[in-house]
C-alpha cells in the first residue's frame, strides 16, 4: 500500500544521506526534489520515523514488527544530522518570479527551519525584463515580476540569492546546457518569423461553458507542479458559481495557495484545503473514540501507540480526499490537486482501499468504498490535465495520461495554459519562446484524442476573475 512506497521511497532517500558507505563514494551527492509538498514529507520523515522508534515500547507498527525498522534507525539519525548541518549539505529553494512561487518559497523556508534544516539558498529561474519599445506583453510580463521581486518576502532577502533569466528553449541536453552557462543562448525566432499555419484549440472559457451545463459533480485539475492547477481550478470554480451552481473548492495540495487565485468572496462558493495535521487530529480521535473503546487499557495504548505512526497521516489524508469526492454527488466540487506524484499515490492508495474492501467487509465509510468507482465514473468525475507548451510540462502530462488509464480512469480534458501563441508579440526572446509552443501544441493534440483540447492565453496574474 501507500505506506510501504513511502517507506521504500524514504528509506532510499535516508540510505543516500545517512549511509557514510554510500555518500562517502561522491564528492557530491544532488537531489533533484519532488516538489515542495512532497519534498517536506520526505524530509519530516526521517524524524518522525526517528522519535517512533525512539518512544515504541510495543515493538510494532503499522509495517509490522519493529525489528527491521530498528537497523535503519541509526541512518535515519544519521540523515537528519546530514541536512542540519550546515557544512555538509544545502538546500536551494527554487521558485519563479510571482507572488504566489515567492509566498510558497517563504512558507517552505520556514517549514524547514522548523526541521533544523537552516542552510538555505533561493534560486529565482525565469526573470524577464523589457527592453524599451517593447510591446504590451513584454511590458505586462516584465513588471509582473519587477513587482513581485520587489514584494518578496523578508524571508527570503535574508538568504543568498541566484538570479536566472527566462530562456526562450527548454534547457535539455548537454548542448543546451553549454549555452546556458557559457551566457550565449540559442538565437531567438525573429519578430518578423510567419506564423506556422496550426489551427489553435478552443478557448479555456469554453471549458467551462461545457462544465456550466451540468448540475453536479467532481472535476479536478491535474498536472506538473508550476503549470497553473491552481488558478485553473479556481477560474472554473468561479465560473461556475458566478453561474449559479453551489461549488466547494478545495486542495489536496500541501503547498496550497488558493487564496492567491481567488479575489472576492462569493456567497455560493465554499473553499477549503486538506490540512494534514488536523486530518490526522480528527481521524485519531475517531479510532480511538470506535475502536477504543472495545479495548482494554493495554490495547488502547498500543492502539494509540500505533496510530502515532507517520503512516497515520497517508490514511487520515486519503479518507479526506474520499469525503471530498463524496460531496460531488450533491453539488460541484472543484479539486486543485497536488502535483502529479503526489496525487497518483492517492489513487494508488484508493485502488488498493477497493480491492481490500472487496476481500471482506469492514467498518469504512460508504465515501471510501465508493471512492475508485466515482472516479473512474466520467459523468461523475471530470479530470482535466493542465499543462504548458513546453517539453517538460508536456512529458509529464502524457506519462499522467497513461497512468490514469492504467487506474481505469479517463481525462475529460486537456488545457495547454499561459500560451503565447494567441498573443501578438515583437518583443525576440518571447517570439522565441512563442515559436517553441507549436511542437509542443502539435504533439499534445495528436496525442490527447479523442479527449478535448483547450488553451487558455497567457495574461498578467490578477486577484479575481
Amino acid at each position: 500500500g501507500a505506506c510501504t512506497t513511502e517507506i521504500a521511497a524514504f528509506d532510499e532517500f535516508a540510505r543516500l544521506l545517512g549511509s557514510k558507505d554510500i555518500s562517502g563514494q561522491f564528492d557530491r551527492i544532488i537531489f533533484d526534489t519532488a516538489p515542495t509538498g512532497h519534498t517536506l514529507r520526505l524530509l519530516q520523515l526521517p524524524s518522525a520515523w526517528d522519535g517512533f522508534i525512539e518512544s515504541n515500547t510495543s515493538g510494532t507498527s503499522c509495517l509490522g514488527p519493529l525489528s527491521g525498522l530498528d537497523a535503519q534507525h541509526q541512518v535515519y539519525k544519521n540523515a537528519i544530522h546530514f541536512l542540519q548541518d550546515g557544512e555538509a549539505s544545502t538546500l536551494v529553494l527554487v521558485c519563479r518570479p510571482d507572488e504566489a512561487s515567492l509566498s510558497e518559497a517563504a512558507r517552505t523556508s520556514a517549514e524547514l527551519a522548523e526541521l533544523g534544516i537552516n542552510n538555505q539558498q533561493i534560486a529565482i529561474n525565469g526573470i524577464f525584463y523589457a527592453e524599451p519599445g517593447d510591446d504590451s506583453t513584454a511590458r505586462s510580463l516584465s513588471a509582473q515580476h519587477k513587482n513581485a521581486l520587489a514584494a518578496c518576502p523578508d524571508a527570503l532577502r535574508q538568504l543568498p540569492r541566484s538570479e536566472l533569466p527566462l530562456l526562450p528553449f527548454a534547457p535539455l541536453g548537454i548542448d543546451r546546457l553549454r549555452q546556458v552557462f557559457a551566457g550565449t543562448p540559442a538565437p531567438t525566432a525573429s519578430a518578423q518569423t510567419p506564423a506556422k499555419s496550426l489551427a489553435l484549440p478552443p478557448d479555456f472559457q469554453e471549458l467551462c461553458k461545457n462544465l456550466a451545463a451540468g448540475n453536479s459533480g467532481v472535476i479536478m485539475t491535474m498536472g506538473k507542479g508550476g503549470v497553473g492547477k491552481t488558478t485553473l481550478a479556481t477560474k472554473i470554480a468561479l465560473y461556475l458559481a458566478a453561474e449559479g451552481h453551489k461549488v466547494h473548492l478545495a486542495t489536496t495540495d500541501p503547498a496550497a495557495h488558493l487564496d492567491f487565485s481567488l479575489g472576492e468572496k462569493n456567497s455560493r462558493l465554499q473553499v477549503s484545503r486538506i490540512d494534514p495535521a488536523e486530518e490526522v487530529e480528527n481521524y485519531t480521535a475517531k479510532v480511538m473514540q470506535e475502536a477504543g473503546s472495545q479495548l482494554d487499557d493495554d490495547g488502547r495504548r498500543l492502539l494509540e501507540e500505533d496510530l502515532r505512526s507517520p503512516c497515520t497521516e497517508e490514511i487520515a489524508v486519503f479518507r479526506a480526499f474520499a469525503a471530498l469526492v463524496d460531496q460531488g454527488s450533491k453539488q460541484f466540487v472543484v479539486l486543485d490537486t497536488a502535483p502529479t506524484g503526489h496525487t497518483l499515490l492517492l489513487l494508488d492508495a484508493a485502488q488498493s482501499y477497493h480491492r481490500e474492501v472487496a476481500k471482506k467487509t469492514g467498518q469504512l465509510p460508504d465515501s471510501i468504498n465508493q471512492l475508485l468507482p466515482r472516479l473512474r465514473d466520467d459523468s461523475f468525475t471530470k479530470i482535466i490535465i493542465v499543462t504548458l507548451a513546453e517539453t517538460t510540462p508536456v512529458q509529464e502530462a502524457l506519462l499522467l495520461a497513461g497512468d490514469l488509464k492504467r487506474a481505469g480512469i479517463k481525462p475529460f480534458a486537456w488545457v495547454i495554459n499561459q500560451s503565447l501563441l494567441p498573443l501578438s508579440i515583437a518583443n525576440p526572446l518571447l517570439a522565441g519562446k512563442q515559436a517553441q509552443e507549436y511542437s509542443q501544441v502539435e504533439k499534445i493534440l495528436a496525442r490527447s484524442a479523442p479527449q478535448p483540447v483547450f488553451l487558455e492565453a497567457w495574461q498578467p496574474v490578477a486577484r479575481g476573475f
